[in-house]
């Protein structure tokens, strides 16, 4: 077992790994010089391989328990644990997203350096909201056009009622004066995106509320964590603490998570949430939908991409800043 070093795990980079996992009534052990997780059935005790060196986060739900030589092996390869309640939604989604991430000295600087370079000033920072928003709708128009599936559930891009949306959506973003109005925007945009959606799967008189037991309200809050874990993902590996945020207020708790899980929500999440449950689909049905269309659209290397492209953009700036 200690024949490979840390390195030897993440030759697979995090935002090309394809797996992401929620475990239930098990537990999480190391074996062999690997982790599995074991269920006990009514014979005798099944055991699964997670092959961590291609995993990106590992959501431990309801009745599970997680040993310290997992724990450490999860570690060495970069794998972010996290605990949550059932059906992969915490408690308190709302307030608080909870992390064991990886310790490592070695993660990049140049990352968090640039992107501190503008946090400190409330123009640039908002600069860089409105830029996180113009991302999140040009992922948005990608997605839809590029899916057949969504288009199949008419969920079409061109539509008038979403292009008169859009249109208001970037009208208002590019007038905000602040976070406070952006954030305003952005919830008047899913408003009209979550009416789009309850029509197309014809559920009626559907209302956005996190502790709904309806399917849809459960399977939102499911996809919207699972977003949370890449993008969790994501700042670890560029090592940008998750309390520099840009949108959801700079004392919230984790609060860049959720900026940068905004990025794929509602292109992927929201729509899917919507489907299955117009279909009564099972929660692992949903999950499974949910983390192919992340493979597909390429959700986590977008998300890497644009905060890199956000952070070098704003150094660069500020070099060419201060040789003028």
């Amino acid at each position: 077992m200690d024949d490979f070093s840390p390195s030897d795990l993440k030759t697979i980079l995090h935002s090309k790994r394809a797996n992401m996992y929620y475990l239930e009534h098990c537990r999480v052990m190391q074996k062999d010089g690997r982790v599995l997780y074991f269920t006990e059935a009514k014979n005798e005790n099944l055991y699964f391989n997670i092959p961590i060196a291609n995993t990106t986060v590992l959501l431990l739900g309801t009745g599970t328990s997680v040993t310290q030589a997992a724990m450490r092996m999860l570690s060495q390869a970069g794998v972010l644990v996290g605990f949550c309640g059932g059906g992969g939604t915490p408690l308190y989604m709302a307030t608080e997203v909870e992390w064991f991430t990886p310790q490592s000295e070695y993660r990049p600087t140049e990352y968090l350096q640039g992107w501190l370079s503008f946090w400190f000033d409330d123009t640039k920072r908002l600069s860089v909201a409105k830029k996180l928003q113009t991302a999140r709708i040009q992922y948005l128009q990608s997605v839809w056009e590029g899916s057949r599936e969504l288009k199949n559930e008419g969920f079409v891009y061109q539509q008038d009622v979403i292009q008169s949306a859009l249109k208001t959506f970037h009208l208002r973003t590019e007038s905000a004066e602040n976070s406070q109005e952006l954030l305003l925007t952005e919830a008047q945009l899913t408003k009209v995106l979550y009416k789009y959606a309850a029509n197309n799967t014809e559920h009626k008189k559907f209302s956005r509320q996190h502790q709904s037991l309806d399917k849809t309200n459960a399977f939102l809050n499911h996809g919207n964590y699972l977003a949370y874990g890449l993008a969790a993902s994501c700042l670890w590996v560029l090592g940008i603490p998750h309390g520099f945020a840009v949108m959801h207020g700079k004392t919230r708790r984790g609060a860049l998570i959720f900026d940068i899980a905004d990025l794929i929500k509602d292109a992927i999440v929201l729509p899917w949430a919507f489907i299955c449950g117009k279909e009564d689909a099972t929660e692992q049905e949903f999950r499974q939908q949910i983390l192919q269309s992340f493979v597909d659209h390429h959700a986590l290397d977008f998300m890497f991409d644009t905060v890199k492209e956000l952070a070098l953009q704003a150094e660069v700036k500020r070099q060419e800043e201060h040789k003028s």
